[in-house]
């Protein structure tokens, strides 16, 4: 795990929801049902999911990342290259009616399922969870601390289903 974390290191992640809707009959997709920013500066790796006319999952991957640059404006976006895939890219998806269950390459231990539904005004919308102190939780944010020599620590914070906040703080 710590060699897998140290990829992760490399490009100074935080890990986090952002379900943030939109009108899926316009783009096709959720464009941020998860995010992962970089602990340096403002931008961030977008999890999209895409999606049909009853926002399902649509496709045999629908989940897909790519960099929100947010340092150079709040639309700028960019593909990841070869080498941030090995740490952000997307392994394993399963699509099961309205949800996508997948792995971040460098989070290996901790599958992600993203559940997508037609919320307020017709958009749709996606929340993410994982296994978070041994519970399955809604994921509201996934830090990773980076040291001078790598992680320092990784903090999972999400809610679960009974609405108590959940927090795990794993070290390499």
């Amino acid at each position: 795990m710590r060699n897998l974390l140290l990829t992760l290191v490399a490009a100074g992640s935080v890990l986090a929801a952002n379900p943030r809707p939109v009108d899926a009959s316009q783009f096709g997709e959720i464009p941020s049902a998860l995010t992962i920013a970089k602990s340096s500066n403002k931008n961030e790796v977008a999890y999209a999911v895409a999606v049909d006319d009853a926002c399902a999952p649509a496709g045999s991957a629908p989940v897909h990342p790519y960099w929100r640059m947010l340092e150079h404006g709040p639309n700028a976006t960019e593909p990841l290259t070869s080498g941030e895939e090995r740490a952000f890219g997307v392994e394993g998806q399963e699509r099961s009616g309205d949800s996508v269950r997948f792995v971040v390459r460098g989070l290996p231990a901790r599958p992600i399922t993203v559940h997508t539904a037609r919320g307020d005004k017709g958009r749709c919308d996606a929340t993410s969870s994982m296994s978070i102190a041994g519970t399955d939780a809604r994921v509201s944010n996934v830090f990773v601390k980076v040291g001078f020599f790598g992680v320092k620590y990784i903090d999972l914070t999400g809610v679960a289903q009974t609405g108590a906040v959940v927090h795990e703080r794993v070290s390499p």
